[in-house]
């Protein structure tokens, strides 16, 4: 693998339908947001600090101009039950973050506009008809499209080459399982890895699903007590000890989520507003866990952490 293909950026370029730019209104404007982790979970709170930040630049001050009802739902506890409630409260405009967030909103509402910023699956899942014309109420960031999947493999293969054997571990009801799992097997053919959706004489994948984040340290550390070399979706769990994570940063995923509810507020049409694809993708290597596996780091991931 090249290094450009380690760390890159993928141009993406989305031409919003014109709307009234000028000043907020003074009037206050009310937003919901449904997520996937728990409240004092400081990945949710990195998360959050990147919506209001986006917000903020655009000119939506919390506390002024604009109002933000909050509900969580870690791994999926009590999602419907929060998604009425916002619902009930008549936002402008929901930002959710998370699949199973964005079911439960779906099946609540057909006019309130939704804003999904981690979903990798928006097609399958029933959420928009196409990326360029989401065509409902539903628009929002696609998390990661299939091919990611291949790219993980190949980092597990380049790290760790006596590899055969990976599993993708994943909760079905919280994550996109058979979008990743389908789109790994040609490049895992590629790469004479065999995928299971078990426990492997191998490696780890682990696809974005908010279930393995609120248990990330607890699986960090069933990987290095069996010597599991593991790729992650999310950057958390190399900060928990985990050996490798290449994906994209989900605090910025949602600073892009503001510019889709301030086009919102703004008088946009949610069926107008195209899926938005990830345009930067990085990788973290926890040196340290490569060391305790017994890894030789390739020259090109040395630079990394």
């Amino acid at each position: 693998m090249r290094r450009r293909e380690f760390v890159g950026l993928v141009s993406s370029a989305v031409v919003w339908p014109l709307a009234a730019r000028g000043q907020p209104s003074d009037r206050v404007r009310r937003i919901g947001v449904l997520v996937g982790l728990a409240e004092n979970d400081p990945e949710m709170k990195r998360r959050l600090a990147g919506l209001r930040e986006g917000l903020e630049k655009l000119g939506w001050s919390e506390g002024r101009n604009v109002r933000i009802d909050y509900r969580f739902a870690p791994s999926g506890s009590q999602v419907q039950v929060l998604a009425r409630e916002l619902v009930a409260l008549e936002p402008d405009v929901i930002l959710a973050q998370s699949t199973p967030a964005t079911t439960a909103l779906k099946r609540e509402t057909s006019t309130i506009p939704i804003v999904f910023a981690s979903v990798a699956d928006p097609i399958g899942s029933g959420f928009v008809t196409s990326l360029s014309r989401p065509g409902g109420n539903l628009t929002g960031l696609l998390q990661y499209e299939e091919g990611i999947t291949g790219k993980w493999l190949a980092l597990l293969k380049e790290i760790a080459p006596n590899i055969t054997r990976a599993a993708l571990l994943a909760n079905p009801k919280t994550a996109a399982f058979d979008y990743f799992l389908r789109s790994a097997n040609n490049p895992a053919i590629d790469l004479s890895i065999e995928v299971v959706p078990t426990e492997p004489n191998g490696g780890l994948i682990l696809p974005p699903d908010t279930t393995t984040v609120a248990h990330r340290d607890l699986i960090t550390a069933l990987a290095a007590r069996h010597g599991l070399p593991a790729v992650y979706a999310l950057r958390v769990f190399v900060a928990a000890g985990g050996l490798m994570f290449y994906g994209t940063d989900f605090a910025e995923l949602s600073r892009q989520g503001a510019s889709y509810v301030d086009h919102i507020l703004r008088g946009a049409k949610t069926a107008d507003l195209p899926v938005q694809l990830p345009t930067k993708f990085e990788t973290v290597l926890n040196l340290k866990t490569a060391k305790a596996l017994g890894l030789t780091v390739p020259q090109l991931a040395s630079s990394r952490r």
